[in-house]
């Protein structure tokens, strides 16, 4: 759901305790979002401008980002002419899409300098200029829109700043309700047209979903034409009363953001969303609001993106496996019908005397049996009947040497499947860095080639971020994410007095109770985490082992993250992701 101008009055309104504060720090994420961290009225804030195509937005947020080890051009630029900048304004232009961050700076000789930021959350269109506001003149943005694609209006450094072009819509804050009347007078609609079509259309700032929410308050249907409203005074006169009361309550700013869960998907408004059903969530700010609807979302499209070949290599990877899984235990199979060449072989050099050079098949009692029935075993016409006996002994013990050479291939194959559906199951929970760590242990296994990209490596003992958990007893329970992570926190993090907690034969992470002494609803807690992140994830019941660290031990050779453990006990569990998410404190 696109973010629309009455979201933005609201934000703007609320950003108003920016205004005054410092710029202290500029940072380019990545090609499309700029953050600001913001000194103002004695706190840090952190403010995110997306000019992401599919998920535009701006609002202040509590999650952190991976920047690059070297910012983009547009960020230094940024960095020259804000960083260190007080912010004089936070102004919404009429009740677009689009706001003006005015900043003020001081140059190297000590004189001031103003800057704007200019934020337009226009879906694809969307963009981030930094205007020289004496000139009207673009510095640089973060999106380069050149005569080839927009023959309008260029966006280029050293080029005037042109505002997108006025769509011609009245602004739904400043209209009274005789305007209203003479609106529906002068009409000119369309014979299909619906009443929240025909609201959609005529003012600007308004979103689809707002313009139904306001029909439907009006106890308006939503299928009802605009012409058959105009034939019903007292319906069309509650639609005009509804919309201005709504109006000027969110003139005044008051309004309620809140998050709508549908069967189907997710919605957000600055009002209540009366007319659609599901689990509504109301919040105190319409940031916290968006930090919550884009927050994850995001997260998970970027992830989405950067996994994508990836989860194709290691499912690609764990079906050859499977495949030759198939082919070893059909060698078993006939490994196990060995024997029968051994008989073959006995019963030959019993009846030698009956064979003659030539004979393709010979029939002679099966003494092996217990009803002593006939048996007929082909010969090799070339072979004299010695030779015959000699190839089915031969063939026996072939057979024989291959099982134990197939079975250890079976236990290693398996092995790889396992580690394989861990990754899998790892990648399903992973955060933007738990990918990047993946890769990592990838390249160092060999399923993906080593690049040389320029960065700087990981040094060995760079320590990973574990994931804390804090259970309502108030110990501290951690978490690995991959098997990076899992090494770390069991290998070296963790005491051997630890508890460690991982699913019973179901791929998962590992969970340490740093602690010696805790009751059980710790206990509870820290199983209910494993069972979270694991491949039983939404199952009920999952079985969960837990031991003390000194009873796990990683064999050698074994494959990133594998252990081995013993004198556990288990516990049964249904994870509950609310809990879970309450208990969540990130730690390094």
């Amino acid at each position: 759901m696109a973010i629309d101008g009455l979201v933005i009055h609201a934000l703007i309104h609320e950003l108003q305790n920016c205004v005054g504060g410092r710029i202290n720090k500029i940072y380019q994420p990545n090609e499309h979002d700029i953050r600001l961290h913001i000194r103002a009225q004695g706190k840090n804030q952190k403010l995110i401008l997306s000019a992401n195509p599919t998920y535009p937005r701006a609002h202040l947020t509590e999650g952190s980002s991976q920047n690059p080890m070297e910012a983009p051009m547009f960020c230094m630029l940024l960095r020259k002419h804000c960083e260190n900048g007080i912010i004089e304004s936070i102004e919404q232009i009429e009740l677009e899409r689009i706001f003006h961050i005015k900043v003020r700076q001081r140059n190297e000789l000590g004189d001031f300098n103003r800057k704007v930021i200019v934020v337009e959350i226009m879906s694809r269109h969307s963009n981030i200029i930094l205007l020289d506001i004496e000139k009207n003149m673009i510095l640089d943005s973060i999106h380069h829109v050149n005569a080839l694609i927009n023959r309008h209006r260029v966006v280029l450094p050293g080029a005037e700043y042109i505002t997108p072009p006025d769509q011609g819509k009245i602004n739904p804050l400043n209209c009274s309700e005789d305007q209203m009347n003479e609106l529906f007078r002068n009409t000119d609609q369309q014979e299909d047209e619906k009443t929240w079509q025909f609201v959609l259309n005529l003012f600007s700032g308004i979103s689809p979903i707002t313009a139904k929410e306001i029909v439907s308050r009006s106890e308006i249907p939503l299928s009802c034409l605009v012409n058959e409203l105009l034939e019903n005074e007292q319906q069309k006169q509650k639609l005009i009363k509804t919309f201005i009361t709504l109006m000027q309550q969110l003139k005044n700013n008051q309004y309620q953001p809140t998050i709508l869960e549908t069967s189907n998907k997710i919605l957000f408004n600055i009002l209540e969303l009366t007319h659609v059903q599901g689990k509504m969530t109301s919040f105190n700010s319409i940031h916290q609001c968006l930090d919550e609807y884009f927050g994850s979302k995001v997260e998970r499209d970027i992830i989405r993106q950067k996994v994508g070949d990836l989860l194709k290599l290691i499912q690609n990877e764990k079906n050859k496996n499977i495949k030759k899984l198939k082919k070893l235990n059909r060698t078993i199979v006939q490994a196990e019908e060995a024997d029968m060449y051994r008989i073959y072989g006995e019963l030959l050099t019993a009846s030698l005397h009956e064979i003659n050079r030539g004979d393709k098949e010979i029939e002679v009692i099966n003494y092996y049996d217990e009803d002593q029935s006939k048996i007929k075993i082909p010969l090799n016409q070339k072979f004299s009947p010695s030779e015959n006996a000699q190839y089915y002994f031969k063939k026996y013990t072939k057979s024989k040497n291959s099982v134990s050479v197939v079975k250890e291939q079976i236990v290693v194959t398996e092995k790889e499947v396992e580690y394989l559906d861990t990754i899998l199951q790892q990648i399903s929970s992973a955060s933007i860095s738990d990918i990047d760590e993946i890769k990592e242990e990838l390249m160092e296994q060999g399923y993906i080639r080593k690049r040389n990209t320029g960065r700087k490596k990981k040094k060995k003992n760079d320590k990973p971020t574990l994931t804390c958990y804090t259970s309502s007893e108030g110990i501290q329970i951690y978490v690995g994410k991959n098997n990076l992570q899992n090494e770390y926190l069991t290998n070296r993090f963790a005491s051997y007095k630890d508890t460690w907690l991982h699913t019973k034969d179901i791929p998962g992470s590992h969970v340490v109770i740093k602690n010696t002494e805790f009751g059980e609803k710790t206990l509870e807690e820290a199983a209910m985490i494993a069972a979270y992140f694991s491949k039983a994830k939404e199952s009920s019941q999952v079985p969960v082992d837990y031991t003390l660290i000194r009873h796990v031990r990683k064999p050698n050779g074994s494959k990133p993250g594998y252990v081995i453990y013993d004198n556990q006990k288990t516990v049964f569990i249904t994870p509950e992701e609310e809990l879970i998410k309450k208990l969540e404190q990130s730690v390094k």
